[in-house]
């Protein structure tokens, strides 16, 4: 008696797919948007993968472009929300998700925008899967862990160097305002690299994976934007000490000191050695006497 064959894979994009898809639309990656289409199929189930996505999740994609990794996620979730800013690309993808993937299309949701402006979807998302132009990875990945609380875990791709930030911990020489704030809402893991020949065009720099999971914000009297704040002066004089960048925010050395000191913080110490629950506390001595 045979075996039963397993199913073919569903066929994803090649560099020829993508080329030809291009085209049709008459359309060049641009800078300005920072478009780099993947080309490689196994680079796809490889960030699906990673990404753990369930078979009854929805998940967020933005910047989807020509649909590479829209149909790998279409495979693996129950549902792909996708938000895409150009009007050229946002009209070509329900046409490619019907023809790659015949039955799907209720499945696909597609809502063309700015994914910075984005407050509302048609379906709440819980899983955010991209690959994000490098000049705006950070503030998009902020802005859609603070409005859609409904994402529980997610996987996106970046520059390598801004991967390395997202994931950075106390002490670490790449460990900042992007770190940090990441922090606020979720674990962040640097979960691989990605070369640039999977990409047309080809990028001059590699790109890395940011896994992240949804944990509870620091327990504080003090708000998120509070708690920004004092991430922003910290870093916006990395090298001196947190009482002298901290002074502007505070009204002066004295009382940041005072703030620094009932936070349990060292005054000497530099922003970059200390956590999200150490600014939060320090917010939040802030606030006590404003």
């Amino acid at each position: 008696m045979t075996e039963p064959t397993a199913a073919a894979p569903a066929p994803l994009f090649g560099a020829s797919d993508i080329r030809r898809l291009a085209d049709e639309i008459g359309i060049r990656p641009t800078k300005t948007l920072g478009q780099n289409f993947v080309i490689d199929g196994n680079t796809i189930r490889r960030i699906v993968s990673v990404a753990s996505i369930g078979s009854e999740e929805t998940v967020l994609e933005v910047g989807p472009g020509l649909g590479s990794l829209t149909l790998g996620l279409l495979d693996a979730a129950k549902a792909v929300v996708a938000v895409e800013i150009d009007p050229v690309l946002a009209a070509k993808l329900p046409e490619t998700v019907r023809t790659w993937r015949p039955g799907a299309g209720g499945s696909f949701h597609l809502v063309q925008a700015d994914a910075m402006k984005v407050t509302s979807l048609p379906v709440q998302p819980t899983a955010l899967v991209a690959n994000l132009p490098y000049n705006v990875a950070v503030p998009v990945v902020l802005h859609l862990l603070q409005h859609f609380p409904s994402l529980q875990h997610g996987l996106v791709m970046v520059q390598d160097e801004v991967a390395d930030r997202l994931a950075a911990g106390p002490g670490s020489k790449t460990y900042g305002v992007p770190s940090v704030k990441a922090a606020w809402y979720s674990s962040m893991r640097k979960a691989g690299v990605i070369g640039m020949n999977v990409f047309w065009p080809a990028p001059k720099i590699h790109s890395g994976l940011v896994a992240f999971t949804r944990r509870e914000a620091p327990v504080t009297t003090a708000t998120r934007e509070q708690v920004f704040a004092v991430i922003d002066a910290a870093f916006a004089q990395r090298r001196k000490t947190l009482r002298a960048a901290l002074a502007g925010w505070a009204g002066g050395a004295a009382e940041a000191e005072r703030c620094l000191v009932a936070a349990g913080v060292d005054p000497t110490a530099r922003g970059e050695v200390i956590d999200i629950n150490a600014f939060a506390r320090i917010a939040e001595a802030r606030g006590a006497t404003a």
